[in-house]
């Protein structure tokens, strides 16, 4: 594994955030890392869940959601599960036990309003020189891009959403 490790970014509002960030990780562990992949707002019945199971020995998977879509104010539970998320997010980077460790939908949980920047911020500093560091969500605040190494933008062109398709497993579950 590499000697240094960069804090990536993967935002926008086009498909394909965790489907790229569900890659890396695979590339990372077959290459003998050991990843720590975090998904908060999910509930982890999806079809990544399985998949990464048979990864196991390699990519510690959690999730920390009710799978639900917060539309308006998030719940008691949506704020316990983000916080319980935080708190094994700080520990795995505290650990310095991981090659790379992938926040997803952490951005999510800024625009709802269940982390703050700060505390993003105060994630970064966790970071050991070698661990890999990938945010994954919609809507990357400025100042936080601006700390990134690498910053990519999914950018939604035609999406079959938009004609009534709903997510389906294997694809988009």
């Amino acid at each position: 594994m590499p000697a240094q490790g960069y804090v990536q970014i993967y935002t926008g509002n086009g498909k394909g955030k965790t489907t790229a960030a569900l890659g890396l990780a695979v590339r990372c562990a077959g290459a003998g890392g050991k990843v720590f992949f975090c998904q908060f707002l999910k509930k982890g019945d999806s079809s990544e869940w399985t998949a990464l199971q048979h990864l196991q020995e390699r990519i510690i998977h959690r999730a920390f959601g009710t799978g639900e879509f917060i539309r308006s104010t998030p719940s008691a539970e949506d704020r316990q599960l983000a916080k319980c998320g935080i708190a094994e997010a700080q520990a795995a980077l505290a650990s310095g036990a991981y090659d790379l460790i992938v926040l997803d939908e952490l951005l999510g949980l800024l625009a709802k309003g269940l982390v703050n920047i700060d505390e993003i911020f105060d994630l970064l500093h966790l970071r050991p020189p070698r661990t890999e560091l990938l945010l994954t969500g919609r809507n990357a605040p400025a100042e936080l891009v601006e700390k990134a190494d690498l910053v990519t933008e999914m950018c939604e062109i035609k999406h079959y959403y938009q004609q009534g398709v709903a997510a389906r497993t294997g694809i988009e579950k």
